[in-house]
């Protein structure tokens, strides 16, 4: 649609149509409920729970290391007494003597104290697998039922795409059809208000929705489509049932 003059009836009737289209596409999205943030909060937990694992496979990795390393503290130490039970047989005094079996004692005692760290990283190994295979079974239970929640919002937006594109490009194709500050004020009113309607029609002598009583002077005002009409009470911008049943019905077809 080309941007033409418009007079005030078309912009009112134009605003109402773009608020038709936003209420269908707000109703479409209602049907996916708090599916999409579900299934992002399961995303962002499963995230977190493969870099926990990542993380507790590391430690293992580094205890297996330090378990390396005393068990070639203890190999270097056998070695070490070996040559040391050698060289005992050979000495020539009781000072060299009592040397070498100083450095025999200090070589148990480094064996000892690898034994003894080596049983301490063990058991940390066994509590960290623990922990580990903890973790793979709730990761297993999430991915799970993230893909329940996918499958079925990936349902949902199946049997709407193709209603929701349409409602999108004739969305865009209303949009030009406003002048920039008549959108501006539109999109304003919508994002303050709960239930996201900027454009209501006078029901009952008051605004759509509204239990404020509308003077019966600017009710004939608004019928008569000659200026863009806001309610004082909730910012809306109001026009008349008439108008709005032509709208509706002419947007019914569209959605069908």
């Amino acid at each position: 649609m080309a941007k033409k003059e418009l007079t005030v009836e078309d912009k009112l009737r134009a605003l109402y149509d773009l608020q038709l289209i936003d209420s269908r596409i707000d109703e479409i999205k209602s049907t996916r409920g708090e599916l999409p943030l579900e299934v992002e909060d399961l995303e962002d937990e499963i995230a977190g729970l493969n870099t926990r694992l990542d993380n507790f496979n590391i430690d293992v990795e580094n205890i297996d290391t330090s378990i390396k390393n005393r068990k070639n503290t203890i190999e270097e130490a056998k070695g070490l007494i070996k040559k040391y039970n050698t060289q005992q047989k050979n000495v020539r005094n009781n000072r060299e003597f009592d040397s070498i079996s100083k450095e025999i004692e200090y070589q148990d005692l480094e064996i000892q104290l690898a034994e003894k760290h080596i049983k301490e990283f063990s058991v940390k190994i066994e509590h960290k697998n623990e922990i580990i295979s903890a973790a793979k079974e709730k990761l297993t239970e999430k991915e799970t039922h993230l893909k329940h929640k996918k499958d079925e919002l990936d349902a949902i937006l199946a049997e709407t795409e193709k209603e929701e594109k349409m409602l999108h490009k004739k969305l865009d194709e209303y949009k030009k059809l406003i002048d920039e500050r008549l959108l501006s004020a539109y999109n304003r009113i919508r994002a303050n208000v709960k239930n996201g309607l900027a454009v209501v029609p006078v029901e009952r002598g008051a605004s759509g929705g509204s239990f404020f009583t509308i003077p019966p002077q600017q009710i004939v005002e608004i019928a008569t489509r000659k200026k863009i009409t806001t309610d004082e009470h909730s910012g809306r911008i109001l026009v008349d049932a008439q108008l709005a049943e032509e709208e509706k019905k002419k947007m019914e077809k569209l959605f069908s």
